[in-house]
């Protein structure tokens, strides 16, 4: 990694830092829902329990199980047709499955809500082509993202608060784009595109990212500098990563991180990258060699 990249990581890790002990004065990693608190004590953040689901007749996902802990970070790969997007379209309601069980938490049951509930309950999915307000600035489609009550704001026209004004400031230095704040975002790089649209998540804090193969057509220096921001993440947030970058998945799991290897629709193989890369099962059905 360049000096340059490292001071900057620095300064981004500190801000979050700053921001992490700020959080954890108040409410704590939980968010209100309209039954509730979601209720992370357990230490498990994401619970998926046994989910199959088929179309005609092919079963896209097959008995399907695992478990994402609260501010982990966890890479799944497996591939083309392995269930890696059905299982994100169950965990964000856009899919009901035929049977099994998804929760956030320990006590909110994901398959009861739609889709927009189970954005407000704080689980945020960004999809492999980023989706932004190109005619808008980057400041401006950061604003549109922030959590607010739609109808007591004008829209652009409404006057932010200082604080709100600080998290965009505070976001713009975390998704490398604060010298970028006034250009329009359909002039921005692909892989800048990338982090503007993960910064929009980010501004209505979930707890739980979502993330499929974000750095698919990136340059290799957005790709580190992506990895730099999922690792700042980390903890604060649950992070969800699918990907077939298996340099990127390397960047991100740093030989000490949990990889869940799908085949089939179910768990081939999980453990340490380097375990699942010798795992005979995963060389024979993934990674070709």
């Amino acid at each position: 990694m360049t000096p340059d990249l490292m001071e900057a990581g620095a300064r981004t890790r500190a801000a979050h830092e700053a921001r992490v002990a700020t959080l954890s004065k108040g409410a704590g990693f939980g968010r209100p829902v309209a039954d509730g608190e979601v209720v992370f004590t357990q230490g498990v953040a994401l619970y998926v329990d046994g989910i199959t689901v088929s179309f005609d007749g092919f079963k896209a996902l097959n008995a399907l199980s695992l478990t994402i802990d609260v501010g982990e970070l966890r890479c799944i790969i497996g591939p083309n047709g392995a269930g890696k997007t059905t299982m994100m379209d169950c965990i964000t309601g856009k899919t009901r499955p035929d049977s099994g069980r998804v929760s956030f938490g320990s006590n909110v049951d994901l398959l009861r809500l739609t889709e927009p509930q189970i954005a407000q309950a704080g689980v945020g999915r960004k999809f492999q082509k980023p989706t932004v307000y190109e005619p808008l600035t980057v400041w401006q489609n950061l604003e549109l993202s922030l959590k607010a009550d739609r109808s007591v704001r004008a829209g652009l026209f409404a006057k932010l608060s200082g604080a709100q004004r600080d998290r965009l400031d505070e976001l713009l230095l975390l998704i490398h784009l604060k010298e970028e704040a006034h250009r329009t975002a359909g002039l921005l790089s692909h892989g800048q595109k990338q982090w503007l649209e993960i910064g929009m998540l980010l501004a209505q804090d979930p707890k739980l990212l979502l993330l499929d193969e974000p750095v698919a057509g990136m340059t290799d220096e957005e790709t580190e500098r992506t990895a730099e921001l999922f690792l700042t993440l980390e903890g604060q947030h649950s992070l969800v990563v699918v990907e077939h970058d298996m340099s990127f998945v390397a960047a991100l799991t740093q030989g000490r991180k949990k990889v869940t290897v799908l085949h089939e629709g179910s768990v081939l193989a999980e453990g340490l990258l380097s375990d699942v890369q010798n795992n005979e099962k995963v060389v024979e059905v993934y990674l070709g060699r």
